[in-house]
């Protein structure tokens, strides 16, 4: 399919329609004329020739320090509050003049929605709204041109951002929501007025915040207040939320309600269902059930919750009228996300070791689903299943006993090496099984140095922990020594 982002998605007519409640001053005839946006960016490090640059300002950096440098790096205009003094301009610089910056975001946004005759799909849950959407983009890119919210863009900046950046050509798109604490997703969602809203699963993530499951499930089921009319829900059958998330759909005016799981772990009656699953150690093989279509097809990825995403995504598709054999082909080329089961494939000194990067975040349900995928792995040779893990975060009061809870995962999927760090992790270490090797890392440096003295071919090595945790750090230091071993290799023998 054409790169959408290639093409104009904004005129200077367009905004200035768009924002015309909310400029500070008029734009100027000539840039109403020849203003041609090609992105919306907020960032001048990934800022590309073409973008409109929007200066927000913020707890850490102000937008407007980096006017300058955006218009100087290519941006086609930039956004701008009434009233700051910007350095550095010339008077031929493009600015568009509003009185409040994030309004104007948010204005811009609706306007892209409001202009869009795209099939839209907004995926919430604890875990795996990003695979879901990732996986989506690829799905539908088969059948029409995608637009989608960029890496884990689901917030009050991202979803607004993600919306601005869709071209009005786009045949589907699909914007990742998130939450922290109750009423951020309605908020988000009525500016996406989805089509059809997936929640992909509720777990502890952000427990700390509420009460009660209950009320965290209540949370994730505000995705349900956008769905346009005539919408539909996606939701996890095998969820111990369903009557709950059933309830909140059908007080929203939403009847089209599918369920998705596995036959082995639902009842009767789902309408996205894998009715034979194999499990390997590198992908997942599935023969499913999708609406009124049977399909047999390949996840790249191992895992029960990977095969459970796909049966949501193959939904979504199905729906949306898009082509579900293209879709489900496209779902083994989906081999995993930086930081969400990307694999690495590194060496020992006597062969080839397996990194498995889950380091991006981590709660509960995710960190049960990584052990028990990583359980899979075959032990080769001398090869070992080594798990590395930090804390998780936004816990709350259970934040102790969640940890410690992982040891019995851990004992199940027969783990044969556990390194930890954090304060946390370490009650965790203190639990592990007696046959299970344990390190508690008093730094990251110091796991690090751990890990590369100690690899020997035909390990596979699992990263993961919350972002607070840091864990990436040590995925990147693994990755960098292997890079460096091989120029040093190479340089060698040249």
């Amino acid at each position: 399919m054409a790169n959408l982002q290639s093409h104009i998605i904004w005129t200077g007519d367009a905004i200035a329609d768009a924002l015309a409640d909310f400029l500070a001053a008029p734009l100027s005839a000539e840039l109403q004329q020849n203003l041609a946006v090609r992105g919306v960016s907020i960032d001048t490090r990934s800022l590309k020739n073409g973008d409109l640059f929007i200066a927000l300002p913020g707890e850490q950096a102000d937008g407007h320090d980096y006017v300058a440098a955006a218009l100087q790096a290519g941006a086609a205009a930039a956004l701008v509050e009434h009233g700051r003094d910007i350095k550095n301009l010339s008077a031929s610089d493009n600015l568009i003049v509003v009185r409040d910056v994030m309004s104007a975001l948010e204005v811009l946004a609706l306007a892209a929605r409001a202009r869009s005759t795209a099939y839209i799909i907004a995926v919430t849950g604890s875990v795996g709204k990003t695979s879901v959407k990732e996986s989506l983009r690829h799905a539908l890119e088969k059948s029409g041109a995608v637009h989608a919210s960029e890496k884990s863009y689901n917030n009050h900046i991202g979803v607004p951002l993600s919306l601005a950046r869709m071209p009005e050509n786009c045949q589907y798109a699909v914007f990742e929501i998130g939450m922290n604490h109750a009423g951020e997703i309605d908020a988000l969602v009525k500016m996406v007025q989805p089509h059809c809203a997936i929640i992909t699963e509720i777990g502890t993530a952000h427990i700390e915040h509420f009460d009660t499951m209950e009320d965290l499930a209540r949370a994730k089921a505000e995705i349900f207040s956008g769905v346009i009319a005539g919408g539909a829900a996606i939701l996890p059958a095998a969820s111990p939320y369903l009557d709950l998330l059933k309830a909140q759909a059908a007080a929203c005016q939403i009847d089209n309600i599918v369920t998705f799981g596995s036959a082995d772990s639902v009842n009767a009656g789902v309408q996205a269902l894998a009715e034979k699953v194999k499990l390997h150690p590198s992908c997942s093989c599935v023969s499913a059930k999708i609406l009124a279509d049977q399909v047999t097809y390949k996840v790249g990825m191992s895992g029960a919750h990977h095969v459970q995403n796909s049966l949501a995504v193959l939904a979504a598709v199905s729906l949306a009228g898009a082509d579900l054999a293209l879709a489900a082909l496209s779902l083994a080329d989906h081999d995993g996300l930086v930081g969400r089961g990307e694999r690495h494939y590194l060496h020992a000194e006597d062969g080839q070791y397996v990194l498995v990067d889950e380091s991006y975040n981590a709660n509960p349900t995710s960190m049960a689903a990584a052990l028990t995928t990583l359980g899979l792995a075959p032990r080769n040779g001398r090869g070992r299943r080594i798990a590395v893990l930090g804390d998780m975060a936004e816990l709350g009061d259970q934040a102790v006993d969640m940890h410690i809870q992982l040891a019995d995962i851990i004992a199940e999927a027969e783990i044969d090496q556990v390194l930890t760090y954090g304060p946390l992790s370490h009650h965790l270490h203190e639990h592990l099984p007696a046959d299970c090797m344990a390190y508690h890392a008093n730094s990251l440096a110091d796991m690090t140095h751990h890990l590369l003295r100690d690899m020997r071919a035909g390990d596979v090595v699992m990263v993961k922990g919350s972002n607070a945790s840091g864990m990436g750090a040590v995925v990147d230091a693994l990755v960098q020594a292997d890079e460096s071993a091989a120029a040093q290799s190479a340089q060698k023998r040249g």
